[in-house]
């Protein structure tokens, strides 16, 4: 697992209006989190809820949306979590994997990853 901070920028799907986060890339996370307010006032929404459980054990339910992540030229659509408006950023590796970037957690950045198509 890798677990520094970069340099990224959200914006609503559209890609209309984003803004640039500091945000704790964490492999081990599935999923991104952003602070509720920040999400909206880029117009990202919520599409549905889910449960997932903390670290600690509890079981939480959290909005979730859709936006664009872009970090080193490129850029995805990926998931976002609506967190409590004091959360911490964080770039989860659904996000790195729909940029095809990993993590260099020796040198703390992002890289272009080797990507893979095994089809015909």
């Amino acid at each position: 697992m890798g677990v520094f901070d970069a340099t990224v920028q959200f914006t609503n799907r559209d890609g209309e209006v984003g803004r640039d986060v500091e945000a704790t890339v964490d492999t081990g996370a599935a999923y991104s989190a952003l602070p509720s307010e920040f999400l909206a006032s880029i117009g990202v929404t919520p599409v549905q809820s889910r449960s997932f459980e903390m670290a600690d054990g509890r079981v939480v339910s959290m909005d979730m949306g859709e936006a664009v992540v872009k970090v080193n030229g490129f850029a995805a659509t990926t998931i976002v979590l609506f967190g409590s408006n004091d959360v911490k950023p964080l770039l989860g590796a659904h996000a790195l994997e729909g940029l095809g970037v990993t993590a260099d957690p020796v040198h703390g950045r992002l890289v272009e990853a080797r990507l893979h198509y095994h089809g015909s």
